[in-house]
């Protein structure tokens, strides 16, 4: 196999051009060999391969820079950059990202994972470059999904001015994760179009040429009037206008046009955008038929395409399920997401209720200043948002939302441990940074019903209320019996007791409750926050009193979340209190299994049930 010659890039260099399209098949069933039983981002890595060949046969890395927008596409570059002995490891634990990673190979210039950051970071290379006198390409690679995020529009505008000499590749596969959409969409669509233009145009000017005397003279009259008509009908006019030398659109599947096109790319000057071609999930037709379901997808039989394991019920399903519902009931109720349809359970929302279903693409600040007008004028909206995306749009909650006390539900899907996308993806901040705006209210269900229990009290509540739930599914059904209604910041005994007060929120509720069943140890009283804010103070603090111990469980950083919420709350109390304190350390989280991080951290019921029991003993003791 030429792939397993294939060490660093120098080695591509020197393939031929039949060589080269055989590495790409190669590189494809390396690709569907691993995401197959690891799981991954499937449909963008097959549609880049022949385009990574192409930049590591030009450019020369690592000096020359690229930076991959969002980076979920570097998969074949990895292959090509010395990790190909390592790939069977790709998104486990102690094995190679999923994303690009500086700290794991010299040729990855900078660690992307979330959208529309590539042509600002590399305008700032370039920028650096030039300060210190340095002689090396930078180029960006961005799909045209990511380019309907503000801060790729608005990197394009500077960097269009800047004269810097620049390269941005615009990946063009009409699609982010689902289909796009928008005006964005339709710009890319008359690009595509350009292409029979050219070759007509080219034809054209041949048989001109061919007139004695007079053909040149009427090629200068017809591109005089031309370039007036071209202005209105092809939009590659926008890019130019803004300050970009526009080429292409060029074919993402041909290696050697892609060559061709980089390679005159590298002597001019100034921002250049180059528009490829290409098509997600390229070379496995079951992708390239349902590139939305390969975007991202769990270990699956490659034969048939299927999941392997059964697919179980998952709480952005049951978010989207009970929406549905609520929906047919309030004719206010709209629904809004940022690209992630089918990501955050809203397929059937937009189904049953088009009117009332909004998809604005990858533009989280967008998303949430515009339900911010939905709200004011009298609507109902829903925004589910994965957390580690709803960073995002901080500014949109606290500026267009929470000054103003604006009704809108804001879903935090996603919170938590995560897994396998690693740090950029894991939900670890969400309660801490939302704590500290005023006038949002913050709720965790413990399990879908009261997923489903909080949703509906949210739909009717007249203030903002973000409600936080994790990846997947309840961690064992039917744990719990009793479910009371919601009551805004009113927490929930689950079981009562006299020695020790265990406080937890969302998820570890249940964690909490397996850890004291296997305890099979009376006197451990059990409070389901509910409502990280505003927190339940009475409750709390009458359960605190009693018992002078306390342990708070989070599935998320401890700095600014529950935790520090029951430490003020009990800073005051005359008693001496013991507290433990269980969450995420002050750090990123890598990737892994979610079990696997939560051993590591000690998240685990057994590390819970030993904590308890610790805490137990020292008070039997005393």
């Amino acid at each position: 196999m030429i792939l397993d010659k294939i060490n660093s890039p120098k080695d591509v260099k020197k393939l031929g051009k039949k060589e080269k399209i055989i590495l790409a098949q190669e590189i494809r069933e390396k690709i569907l060999e691993v995401v197959s039983k690891n799981g991954g981002h499937l449909a963008s890595n097959l549609g880049v391969v022949e385009l990574t060949i192409a930049l590591h046969s030009v450019f020369n890395m690592p000096e020359d820079k690229i930076v991959w927008d969002v980076g979920h596409q570097t998969y074949a570059h990895k292959l090509l950059t010395g990790r190909r002995k390592k790939f069977h490891t790709l998104r486990q634990k102690n094995g190679i990202a999923g994303f690009p990673k500086c700290s794991e190979s010299k040729y990855d210039s900078f660690d992307t994972g979330h959208s529309s950051t590539s042509i600002s970071v590399a305008l700032g290379m370039a920028r650096a470059r030039d300060i210190l006198k340095k002689e090396n390409k930078v180029i960006a690679v961005i799909g045209d999904g990511a380019l309907t995020g503000g801060m790729a529009m608005e990197a394009l505008n500077d960097a269009g001015s800047s004269k810097s000499d620049l390269i941005v590749i615009l990946n063009d596969n009409e699609m982010s994760i689902g289909k796009n959409e928008g005006g964005i969409a339709r710009l890319l669509t008359k690009l595509r179009t350009r292409k029979l233009y050219e070759k007509s145009n080219s034809v054209v000017k041949t048989i001109l040429r061919k007139i004695p005397f007079v053909g040149e003279r009427i090629i200068d009259f017809v591109i005089k009037i031309k370039r007036s008509i071209k202005q209105i009908v092809f939009p590659n006019m926008y890019f130019e206008n803004i300050g970009f030398r526009y080429l292409g659109p060029v074919d993402g599947h041909n290696i050697e046009n892609l060559e061709n096109i980089l390679e005159a790319s590298k002597n001019l000057k100034g921002p250049i955008l180059i528009h490829v071609i290409t098509k997600k999930g390229k070379g496995y037709s079951i992708a390239e038929e349902n590139p939305n379901k390969y975007h991202s997808i769990s270990p699956f039989n490659i034969d048939t395409g299927e999941k392997i394991g059964k697919s179980k019920k998952d709480y952005s399903k049951v978010m989207g399920e009970k929406l549905v519902k609520l929906a047919k009931k309030n004719k206010k109720i709209v629904a809004v997401t940022a690209a992630m349809e089918d990501g955050t359970g809203l397929n059937n929302f937009a189904e049953e209720f088009p009117d009332r279903f909004f998809n604005v693409e990858i533009a989280e600040q967008h998303a949430l200043a515009m339900v911010s007008g939905m709200a004011k004028e009298g609507l109902k909206p829903v925004i589910p948002i994965y957390s580690s995306f709803l960073q995002r749009g901080y500014d949109q909650v606290i500026h267009d939302i929470c000054i103003q006390n604006l009704p809108v539900v804001i879903c935090v899907d996603r919170a938590g441990i995560v897994g396998n996308d690693g740090e950029t993806h894991q939900g670890m901040l969400d309660l801490s940074f939302l704590n500290n705006i005023p006038n949002l209210n913050i709720a965790a269900p413990k399990d879908f019903e009261e997923l489903e229990n909080m949703l509906e009290f949210a739909v009717n509540l007249k203030e903002p209320i973000a409600i936080r739930y994790p990846r997947g599914g309840e961690t064992k059904e039917g744990l719990f019996e009793n479910h009371e209604k919601i009551k805004l910041g009113k927490a929930e005994i689950i079981q009562k007791g006299e020695n020790i007060t265990v406080i937890a929120i969302g998820k570890m509720v249940s964690y909490a409750k397996l850890a004291i069943d296997k305890l099979e140890i009376e006197g451990i009283e059990l409070i389901n926050a509910r409502f990280l804010k505003p927190i339940d103070k009475k409750t709390i603090l009458n359960s605190v009193s009693k018992t002078k111990k306390v342990i708070t469980i989070e599935d998320g950083t401890l700095k600014g979340g529950l935790a520090s919420t029951v430490l003020d709350l009990i800073k005051d109390l005359d008693e001496k209190i013991q507290i433990k304190t269980l969450g995420y350390p002050d750090k990123f989280i890598k990737h892994g299994l979610p079990s696997e991080i939560e051993e590591i951290y000690h998240m685990d019921v057994n590390s819970i049930k030993e904590e308890i029991e610790s805490m137990m003993e020292i008070k039997n003791e005393n």
